[in-house]
């Protein structure tokens, strides 16, 4: 492969692209593969064949469009009109009316109080995204390299192959402020270069990893992009490996992603086809090349030290972190470890400039890398909000803007309380804190962290000890137990939180969490047990009350405990329709028809069923 070759590529598959009047991209992303958007692709594919059209209009099944909560999704481009919860019944409407009447179909499009919008830009969800990251998301289909190329792929590396000296390539690094987005936010230039460093001290070959070992829950961002743009990062690890003198590349991902490894390995496969992978690139006598490593599940493994441990084959287990992955990482060498959305932006930067880049976001990167937070941020945004999705925003934008503009608030006219930011080592910041920029430093000064990108937004109904309860439990399920403080102390902080939420709080159980929390964070080995109290103590910060109120008053003010709470009916709105009744799961509801019901509270086993399917507000939680 070389230049021409490339080009030649380019150009063919870009006029292929243009010689169809329309392409339908839909969505082959987890969340619309699950909501059956793989059977829809294949009939609209058979119907277009059947009515001699495959020909006029291109099928191209995407990666995750981002909107995940409206799939199956198609947009047919170039207007850019929006279908949304497509069926294969939907097709012929679609064939009929649109493509060959030249009307739209308004029932199939995303509706905003009732008003049909035609096109994806004019929805509200996408409006103040800024696609860097997911720049492809929606626009190729990731099992054809060709189609990456068409969209100029793999001529970043070849402009840096041919172009750049290796220490000028970590130098675009260091200018562009790109700082790590698995979590840490170390500068991703600074990390290049101390490797390039310690290689030279050792004088042991240095070796790239790309970690997609994502286990935070509600988090998606990693394999999104995977899924949906796989020779993005693979073409990221091929600088970042040429700037560090690299021949070897890695990809930690974990077992539960079968969609993006699979799309992962026929990218690499393409790739090697092509030569972009292998001996000799581009006839620049650069090597390198790329294995998958499959990670087992373990949450703690997305931690670096841990991470290298595992791909050698050793319990997955942090060490020290006086000892770094860039001296020692995997089989004890000189190692850089970013993660997937790292690695994406890559290429982008090098296309763009190291300046484009950093005017982009907060702060001035210009003369110090940690002089602010350039770029863009991927987000998983769930929970109680109405448009659940991936999202990519800049740097700085505020936290009302995500919530509410592209979020579209919560659901059911309900207030908001919390967003829990970084995962379960995370923490939640409160409504008052809504116009907070989102950057890795404004975060982590309010108690909280960017992490890898979840996003879990909390309405009023959320009790703030429960939540702490759950975090502290999935991490204590995932603490690999090798350090006491990590050990013991989440075990200490569930006890201590399951006692709360039970009524059986004692009068200073707050200040002894607040004791657990500091303990942990001064001494715990890794970011796992360290930043593991962060849920505690950030809702004891903002929501302090709410332990009070367990723990004096036996109340939970959201009505989530269910040994402090007890589900009545109102006798003044009980109109005896009975359904309560009907639906209640271990008959706890007597009454007959159009006379007050009541719960006997001996067998209520408070589910909320009856709170659920009650029409007039009659089922009270006191």
């Amino acid at each position: 492969m070389n230049i021409d070759e490339l080009k030649s590529i380019q150009k063919s598959a870009g006029e292929e692209y243009e010689s169809y009047q329309s392409a339908l991209m839909v969505c082959a992303g987890t969340a619309c593969v699950a909501n059956k958007s793989l059977p829809l692709i294949d009939s609209l594919k058979k119907e277009l064949v059947k009515r001699g059209l495959d020909k006029k209009y291109l099928v191209v099944p995407t990666g995750c469009n981002g909107f995940c909560a409206q799939g199956p999704i198609m947009v047919v481009q170039p207007e850019g009109i929006f279908y949304q919860k497509l069926k294969v019944e939907d097709l012929s409407d679609v064939i009929d009316n649109h493509l060959e009447g030249g009307k739209p179909v308004e029932r199939l499009m995303y509706k905003l109080k009732g008003v049909a919008i035609p096109k994806m830009e004019d929805i509200p969800f996408f409006g103040k995204q800024k696609l860097l990251a997911l720049r492809h998301r929606g626009m190729i289909n990731p099992e054809h390299i060709d189609d990456y190329i068409r969209l100029g792929g793999y001529q970043a590396i070849h402009k840096v192959l041919t172009g750049k000296s290796p220490a000028e390539t970590v130098q675009i690094m260091v200018k562009s402020g790109l700082r790590g987005r698995g979590g840490g936010g170390f500068p991703t230039g600074i990390k290049w270069q101390s490797c390039v460093d310690a290689a030279e001290k050792s004088h042991i070959k240095p070796v790239v990893v790309c970690n997609a070992d994502e286990g935070d829950p509600g988090a998606f961002m990693d394999r999104s992009i995977v899924e949906a743009d796989p020779h993005s990062v693979i073409e990221g690890m091929m600088a970042g490996a040429y700037a560090i003198g690299a021949e070897e590349g890695f990809v930690y991902m974990r077992k539960e992603y079968p969609l993006a490894m699979h799309r992962l390995e026929v990218a690499l496969e393409q790739a090697r086809e092509k030569g972009l992978l292998g001996k000799d690139i581009f006839g620049t006598g650069f090597n390198f090349d790329i294995v998958i490593h499959r990670g087992a599940g373990a949450f703690v493994c997305g931690e670096s030290s841990a991470l290298m441990a595992s791909m050698a084959g050793l319990p997955g287990e942090p060490r020290a972190k006086y000892v770094r992955s860039v001296e020692k990482g995997y089989k004890d060498g000189p190692t850089v470890l970013n993660n997937v959305e790292t690695w994406a932006n890559v290429s982008l930067i090098i296309e763009k400039g190291a300046e484009w880049f950093a005017a982009i976001g907060t702060g001035d990167v210009s003369e110090n890398p940690w002089g602010g937070c350039s770029g863009t941020k991927v987000f998983s945004l769930v929970g109680d909000i109405v448009n659940i999705g991936l999202v990519e925003v800049p740097m700085g934008i505020t936290l009302r803007e995500i919530i509410y503009d592209i979020g579209g608030g919560i659901p059911g006219g309900k207030a908001f309380k919390g967003v829990q930011t970084g995962g379960p080592s995370g923490g939640v910041i409160p409504a008052e804190k809504l116009d907070l920029p989102v950057d890795f430093d404004s975060l982590t000064a309010e108690g909280s962290m960017m992490g890898s990108g979840g996003m879990v937004v909390m309405d009023e109904g959320t009790c703030m000890v429960q939540i702490a309860k759950y975090f502290v439990d999935f991490l204590k399920g995932e603490s690999c137990g090798k350090c006491t403080p990590c050990r013991e102390g989440l075990v200490a902080l569930g006890q201590i939180l399951g006692r709360i939420t039970e009524g059986k709080g004692r009068e200073g159980d707050i200040e002894l969490l607040e004791s657990y929390g500091a303990t942990m964070n001064d001494s715990c080995l890794c970011a796992l047990g360290r930043d593991a109290p962060n849920s505690v103590i950030s809702t004891i910060k903002y929501f302090r009350e709410e332990y009070e109120a367990h723990i004096r008053d036996h109340t939970c003010p959201a009505g989530q405990c269910h040994d402090l709470i007890k589900y009545t009916i109102d006798p003044n709105n009980c109109t005896g329709c009975t359904l309560c009744a009907l639906k209640c799961p271990v008959n706890a509801i007597s009454g007959s028809a159009k006379q007050v019901h009541v719960i006997d509270q001996e067998k209520c086993i408070k589910c909320g069923v009856c709170r659920d399917v009650c029409n007039f507000n009659a089922v009270e939680v006191k």
